[in-house]
């Protein structure tokens, strides 16, 4: 029996291959590859026995299964799906239109606040100190920020070297910056999995880049090592940047920092 096939069908089966390839890319990172083509299994099984064969009990069983499995999908996957609406939410050209609604310009005393970040990060790659700050975008950070020791300081170049600073008792953890002012230090960040980071970078980076595929803040690392300076957003990493790729990055990108 024919039937007829439009764009609308086009569009349908579009979406749900792209919808199908993103969780397959979630699933992939977060290492539960396995249980999710088990799922997939299970779903084409389920469609042939209750649509192809017309089995009514097996069907009906099956029907009941998946059901109550997709409460079950929910809690086991919780945080691919937060991951998953954050991305969306971070996605540039929603930022770009939640700004334009906000008025936001991008301010001079942004700038001057961002240039202290810059300058910062520039002394403490010559000298090979440590570091990683986030910089908050529209999520807010509250959990993040209960992890490490409260601040609530002006953006200031010293202090931020201060806080690295080898001996500092907050050196280890991450520095967070949200509307404006030093939040926080020595905070603890997700580490991300993805076994496409070189193995030449380090746990700064993992976390940079974990804090950046769950949210939609910036982090900037820079190398105890090499004294590089790398930014992580949106899953993504800018490697080796100058102090004018930086100033850039967090001028155009930045969030509310």
């Amino acid at each position: 029996m024919f039937f007829e096939f439009g764009i609308k069908d086009v569009i349908d089966i579009v979406l749900v291959a792209l919808m199908l390839y993103y969780a397959y890319k979630l699933m992939k990172e977060s290492r539960s590859l396995n249980l999710f083509i088990g799922i997939l299994l299970f779903v084409v099984i389920w469609l042939f026995v209750s649509q192809v064969l017309e089995m009514r009990l097996l069907g009906s069983i099956m029907d009941k299964l998946v059901s109550v499995g997709v409460i079950g999908l929910i809690v086991l996957f919780q945080e691919e799906i937060r991951k998953f609406l954050y991305s969306l939410g971070a996605h540039r050209r929603v930022q770009s239109i939640m700004r334009f609604v906000r008025g936001d310009k991008g301010s001079d005393r942004s700038k001057e606040l961002n240039m202290a970040i810059v300058m910062a990060c520039m002394s403490m790659s010559r000298h090979r100190t440590g570091a990683l700050i986030v910089i908050e975008g529209a999520s807010p950070l509250d959990d993040i920020v209960e992890t490490g020791d409260t601040i609530d300081a002006r953006i200031n170049q010293r202090l931020i070297e201060n806080i690295f600073f080898k001996n500092s008792p907050l050196h280890d953890g991450a520095m967070v910056i949200a509307k404006k002012r030093i939040k926080a230090a020595g905070c603890i960040l997700p580490v991300s999995h993805n076994q496409d980071i070189p193995k030449s970078l380090g746990l700064r980076h993992r976390a940079a880049l974990g804090i950046s595929q769950v949210s939609d803040a910036m982090a900037v690392v820079v190398s105890e090592e090499t004294g590089r300076i790398s930014v992580a957003t949106n899953g993504q990493f800018k490697l080796r940047l100058s102090a004018e790729e930086l100033e850039s990055v967090l001028n155009n990108e930045g969030g509310k920092a």
